[in-house]
């Protein structure tokens, strides 16, 4: 589904010279695979997750990322949006005087229009919202409030696979959406993610640690570490990661 092959980026800050931060990126994730990617901070994980969305402040500099045979990287954020790419991120952004509900029936109804697809109505809105919110032990209140505004982490977060719930995503990013979160909490938000699971389905999920893992199964874990995947492996690597580190991994790759 998603194929990346020696994939270099740099980040473009709006004073200063453009630096380098992924280094030759190669990854493969199936159909109906999930993928964690584990590594210190400044390894390039979220980067990583903003090429492959279309955040604007980077630039691909060489190699190719392909998503179901398509050229990802010439895709404009919303057409890869609409393929089925979401990206949960790491700190949800606030957009003060827009309702949960209102966004995300615009944004459900933009990906149907670019894929061609009627519009959701109303009754069908209101009822698939009302199940997602239950899934995920939601206050219906919650969903009338401005998108993030005044939300704790964990609720931003539950907030995000909520969005993932609606929107029915075919690739699904999680930028360390364990960050902030409580265990009760997150393991509801990994029940949310585990609903999506399917054959039809991948996932790239961004952490740092195990605990999210016991929750969420990855089919392979990769390491990244300046810029680069330095080791993969099984459910197993994650173990070792969170036993010794990323010291001996890293040393042991070179």
């Amino acid at each position: 589904m998603l194929e990346l092959t020696n994939l270099h980026a740099s980040v473009v800050p709006e004073d200063g010279p453009a630096r380098e931060i992924l280094k030759g990126v190669s990854l493969s994730v199936p159909k109906g695979e999930v993928h964690a990617v584990m590594g210190p901070n400044g390894s390039g994980k979220s980067t990583l997750s903003y090429v492959l969305t279309g955040r604007n402040g980077y630039d691909v500099t060489d190699g190719a990322a392909t998503f179901d045979g398509d050229d990802l990287l010439s895709l404009e954020p919303e057409a890869r949006a609409a393929k089925g790419v979401f990206l949960s991120f790491q700190y949800p952004l606030e957009i003060a005087g827009v309702p949960v509900l209102t966004f995300v029936r615009a944004a459900l109804n933009a990906q149907h229009k670019a894929r061609g697809e009627p519009e959701v109505s109303a009754p069908d809105f209101l009822r698939k919202s009302r199940e997602a919110a239950a899934k995920l032990k939601i206050d219906p209140d919650m969903l009338k409030r401005p998108l993030n505004v005044g939300f704790s982490g964990g609720e931003k977060k539950r907030l995000e696979i909520f969005q993932m719930l609606m929107l029915a995503p075919r690739f699904m990013i999680l930028d360390e959406t364990d960050s902030g979160l409580d265990i009760d909490a997150l393991k509801v938000v990994a029940e949310g993610v585990n609903a999506l699971r399917s054959p039809e389905r991948s996932m790239l999920v961004i952490t740092h640690y195990q605990r999210l893992l016991d929750y969420i199964k990855p089919d392979k874990v990769h390491v990244l570490s300046a810029g680069r995947i330095v080791a993969s492996g099984g459910p197993d690597l994650a173990l070792r990661l969170e036993k010794e580190g990323y010291d001996g991994v890293i040393e042991e790759a070179a």
